[in-house]
């Protein structure tokens, strides 16, 4: 048994059903991110094959799931993005997307936010800070700047304003520290963007920097890696036990391979304890069950308010 093991209890910690379906759909990506968990870039090459996600939309069929999470690397860039959203679409599915915002401005993709607001995709988009000398530090020279156009071009198609069409933004810390208060960040969040740009959004989630891949690597040259590790632990909040994602989804990597989660993931570690590892062998009865595998990692979802890719887990500590 692990730590965080330990801290919870004796017989481990268990899915308690299904409701989101989340598909990695690639680490390939157009940015190269300091906190990104998966260590996406230009670089990668691993996509989600049109075969896995034919095996997914199989699964669909059988089941019923209320949410389908495409996330990555930069989901849009897999070849096969248009084609598995019509699909999934068609099927009546409700659709939700992680994009950096940048994405949305290569060369291939100035029809995209147009192709996302006709099959009525939900997005969740990137935007670590309001201030673009944080972002830039973060992501990379000019990407703030390009998430600003982006984010334009969103609202004009009505995403952000329009209940039918979400657009929630996400924060993440720029270094080694929890994420302030959620209401109080998005509060600064609307001013500053309203006031400099004009820009509306849905909600902000806040999230907390996981300390794998790439992250990892920042807390490592920084001397970090304990201090950060000892931090999460210390701020481990028993409370978001009861609503961590993993109780309540599957994530499907571009391999196919079977995950409680993006951050189990990025770490190489499928569902284990007897339970189907692939989506050739999803098992519905066997999965919503499943004893979810756990690290020290997951103090980073347990700390304080608790983290998931849906934002804070509780209002209080």
């Amino acid at each position: 048994m692990n730590e965080f093991d330990n801290q919870i209890t004796d017989s481990g910690l268990y899915s308690l059903q299904i409701d989101t379906l989340q598909l990695n759909l690639g680490a390939y990506c157009n940015q190269e991110c300091n906190h990104c968990h998966i260590s996406a870039s230009p670089h990668r090459t691993e996509l989600m094959s049109w075969h896995i996600m034919q095996s997914t939309l199989d699964v669909l069929e059988k089941i019923d799931c209320k949410l389908i999470d495409l996330t990555g690397g930069a989901p849009e860039l897999n070849p096969n993005f248009r084609r598995f959203v019509s699909a999934l679409h068609k099927a009546g599915h409700n659709i939700q997307e992680r994009t950096n915002l940048t994405a949305l401005l290569e060369p291939a993709m100035q029809d995209m936010p147009e192709f996302l607001k006709k099959h009525q995709v939900a997005l969740t988009a990137s935007l670590p800070c309001y201030l673009e000398t944080n972002v830039n530090a973060q992501r990379g020279s000019g990407v703030y700047a390009k998430s600003i156009t982006a984010l334009k071009k969103l609202n004009a198609l009505g995403y952000g304003t329009d209940p039918e069409l979400p657009l929630n933004l996400v924060y993440n810390p720029g270094g080694a520290q929890l994420p302030a208060e959620q209401s109080k960040l998005e509060a600064d969040y609307r001013r500053e963007l309203s006031e400099r740009f004009g820009i509306t959004f849905s909600h902000l989630l806040t999230i907390a920097n996981m300390p794998i891949g790439r992250f990892k690597t920042v807390l490592y040259r920084k001397n970090e890696t304990e201090s950060y590790g000892q931090r999460l632990k210390k701020s481990f909040n028993p409370k978001t036990i009861d609503k961590l994602m993993c109780r309540y989804q599957i994530s499907i990597g571009w391999d196919g391979s079977l995950y409680d989660c993006d951050f189990n993931l990025a770490l190489g570690m499928p569902v284990n304890h007897g339970a189907p590892d692939h989506i050739k062998r999803f098992d519905y009865t066997a999965l919503a069950k499943r004893k979810i595998v756990t690290g020290n990692h997951c103090f980073g979802c347990t700390a304080g308010c608790g983290s998931s890719c849906a934002g804070v887990l509780v209002t209080v500590t």
